[in-house]
């Protein structure tokens, strides 16, 4: 096979229509069992933990790392896949037995509510900012690619096309979202979830039918593609097991520990047992489905090498990330391919969901309630945040016209490009939570401070023009930067906050 356009058949645009319609059915539903407000953004804080488990790993995932992942391993071998799931045990350690508690003290709709509590407004402000900023880049990329990676040349459309592909992504997800909130969210993540879990089984099946054995794709010896494994490697953008493993721990407890889209899932549970069940499923759920996607990369790597006329020259090389969509096209047959795009709408649709109700919930709560004089009828409220809903994916259209213009593979664009503020975000958090005499001034500073020393990082050598220590430090040594200069700073400022605390 080569890059020439491919059709889909009428069967397969069949399923993928009956998918989008039964996604708008659930939130046609939910939104008309929907009373009030803590019911649209919480789902009235009474919703099963395994299923939220599930939303919250449907959300991390996303179309990125289902594409990604098989690409990163395909180009760069396993080692930055070893370094994520030795990882996750110490994150469910330190989220379960830190963060979670301390969460679920404070009954409130915004996670950044507890900054103004703690640290006064203007931290308060910075935070709810820093999430909607980093939230609506990362829906940005991921409507790009999976417009770009996956619809383009799945449907053989022209590249110019992609703005239009994303608008009418997006519209469908804005759709069910607005209508039915959290709980249409996590039940579609759950469907989403075990669609996704059938198309990587389901490629891995179709490799090994085609190649003549259950293992008859695992590789005998080490390709020579792949660098060697390194344990330890401080220069380079290579990916270094250590540097990988502990990048992914920073991202997840920055991540699981500040980001209003894990936080509002452990306020939509009844108690800190609750909170910890739906933690620990969705990390479980999380490294099943690295380690399968990553299979899916290392089988399509062994495809491919074993047919060297399936894809166009220098493909497998040059865009690794799109191998995976051009297998669907050109090695399954109809009504197959239409429920793996569909697996792959649904790993973009979650996280596009869950982003924009999350987004929704700190824009009402941080910048509506928090400076409305009177509150506001319930079915005004509700209104107000489908409305606001529907303005977020608008801005999420326009954010990704951008992101083409960034260099590099999937899983590097989102390391640099979309991992800006997790960890600034999250020094926030880790001030008001742990440091007893922070203050606002040093706050500010210190989440600065990191601030720049993750973009220094991140992009040393688009601004320096030589090699830097490599773009996986940038979380770990950005966090520490900001912690030491906020902790630092407050020793000297006076502890004065800049607004009484708003309780609601």
């Amino acid at each position: 096979m080569s890059d020439a356009p491919h059709s889909l058949m009428p069967l397969d645009w069949v399923i993928i229509v009956i998918y989008g319609l039964g996604m708008l059915a659930i939130g046609a539903y939910f939104s008309w069992r929907t009373k009030n407000t803590e019911d649209y953004l919480l789902g009235g804080r009474r919703m099963n933990p395994f299923g939220l488990g599930l939303s919250l790993f449907a959300t991390m995932l996303s179309a990125i790392s289902y594409l990604g992942f098989p690409g990163e391993m395909i180009k760069y071998g396993p080692q930055l896949i070893i370094g994520k799931l030795l990882c996750y045990p110490f994150v469910a350690l330190v989220v379960g037995l830190l963060f979670i508690p301390f969460l679920m003290r404070l009954k409130i709709t915004s996670a950044y509510a507890m900054l103004e509590e703690r640290l006064g407004l203007s931290v308060r402000m910075l935070g709810s900012t820093m999430f909607l900023v980093a939230r609506l880049m990362w829906m940005g990329m991921i409507i790009f690619t999976t417009s770009d990676k996956v619809l383009v040349p799945l449907l053989g459309f022209e590249a110019w096309t992609v703005p239009y592909l994303s608008l009418g992504l997006a519209a469908v997800t804005i759709m069910y979202t607005a209508m039915g909130g959290l709980r249409a969210v996590v039940l579609t993540d759950v469907i989403q979830s075990a669609i996704l879990f059938f198309g990587a089984f389901l490629a891995i099946g179709i490799v090994a039918y085609h190649m003549g054995g259950a293992f008859a794709w695992w590789p005998t010896s080490w390709p020579e593609q792949w660098p060697d494994l390194e344990v330890v490697r401080t220069m380079g953008d290579r990916r270094p097991i250590l540097a990988t493993a502990l990048a992914t721990f920073v991202w997840y407890v920055c991540t699981t520990g500040s980001d209003q889209m894990a936080i509002q899932r452990y306020q939509a549970t009844a108690n800190v047992r609750e909170a910890r069940k739906m933690l620990y499923f969705s990390l479980t759920a999380s490294a099943s489905a690295t380690a399968l996607v990553s299979i899916v990369g290392i089988a399509l790597f062994s495809y491919c090498t074993a047919n060297p006329g399936f894809l166009g020259e220098g493909t497998l090389q040059e865009e690794p990330d799109r191998v995976f969509t051009m297998f669907i096209a050109g090695a399954m047959p109809p009504g197959i391919t239409g429920l793996v795009m569909a697996g792959l709408l649904a790993a973009a649709m979650s996280s596009l969901s869950s982003g924009v109700n999350a987004s929704c919930s700190v824009i009402t709560s941080d910048f509506i309630d928090r400076f409305r004089a009177e509150p506001m009828e319930e079915r005004t409220h509700v209104l107000l945040a489908k409305l606001i809903s529907f303005f977020v994916g608008v801005a999420v259209v326009l954010l990704s016209l951008l992101i083409g213009r960034v260099e590099g593979n999937i899983i590097t664009m989102t390391y640099k490009f979309c991992n800006l503020l997790t960890a600034p975000l999250f020094g926030l958090f880790f001030m008001a939570m742990f440091v007893r005499f922070a203050t606002p001034i040093g706050t500010l500073c210190g989440a600065a401070a990191g601030l720049a020393a993750v973009i220094l990082i991140s992009f040393w050598k688009d601004i320096f023009g030589t090699e830097g220590i490599g773009f996986l430090w940038a979380m770990p040594l950005g966090l520490l930067i900001q912690i030491g200069a906020g902790g630092i700073i407050s020793l000297v400022t006076p502890a004065k906050r800049d607004a009484e605390p708003d309780r609601g």
